[in-house]
């Protein structure tokens, strides 16, 4: 075999494998794997950081009680009923992200209400004792998970970006005028010209209107929809 040859197959070998590194399915199930890490370590700080509260909550709900009497014992009570509250909604913002299915307002107004009281509640006795040290010690916890659930909502949403964003690249082959490939542009333009005001745009509307694939549908839709909002 000649250099030219060895070159050629090992040029064939390259693409055969390129375009199964690069396959949708190939891509998604490579970010699945990351999103289970990412969940993972996500729901693990989470955890850890508000079972850290659970004691200073404790504390500030059981002050001026007797060790051990009722009181004492339903303070305990108080911080997992934020948590589980909290802890519901982040569970489901994990199935709402992965689908990039919006919530309404409540659910981050409900959010926010449990991660502020749980930060008030921690920090609390710090503040009225004027302890600086203890003041950062008790609320680096809080606004770690504050900052986590944000973060991670967000996370998962680009997640499945990424995802789309690999499919829609593989699968935008439908070829147009001069025979030049459908690209992104094309399809947008098209839901531009379907749509007409009153329409409810929608990643099924956009696939009836422009043909494009099921993983396209939801980018198309999304620009459509800010393009519409922006006037």
């Amino acid at each position: 075999m000649s250099r030219a040859q060895r070159l050629a197959q090992d040029a064939a070998e390259a693409a055969e494998v390129r375009a199964y590194q690069t396959d949708p399915d190939v891509v998604a199930l490579r970010i699945e794997r990351v999103r289970r890490q990412v969940d993972w370590m996500a729901w693990s700080g989470i955890v850890l950081g508000l079972g850290f509260t659970m004691t200073n909550v404790q504390t500030f709900a059981s002050a001026a009680t007797a060790v051990w009497s009722l009181p004492w014992l339903a303070a305990w009570v108080l911080d997992p009923t934020v948590s589980l509250v909290l802890l519901a909604i982040l569970r489901a913002e994990q199935v709402t992200a992965r689908y990039q299915v919006r919530t309404g307002p409540w659910v981050r107004r409900a959010k926010w209400f449990t991660l502020a009281a749980t930060y008030v509640m921690n920090t609390w006795t710090s503040f009225m004792a004027g302890e600086a040290a203890a003041i950062v010690l008790h609320s680096v916890p809080p606004l770690v998970v504050f900052v986590a659930v944000e973060a991670v909502t967000d996370l998962r949403d680009k997640l499945t970006d990424a995802v789309l964003v690999a499919a829609g690249e593989r699968r935008i082959v439908r070829p147009v005028e001069g025979g030049r490939r459908k690209l992104f542009a094309d399809y947008l333009a098209e839901a531009r010209a379907a749509w007409a005001p009153g329409v409810e745009i929608t990643p099924a509307w956009v696939r009836q209107e422009t043909g494009c694939s099921r993983g396209l549908s939801p980018r198309l839709a999304r620009a459509l929809r800010a393009e519409v909002a922006n006037g």
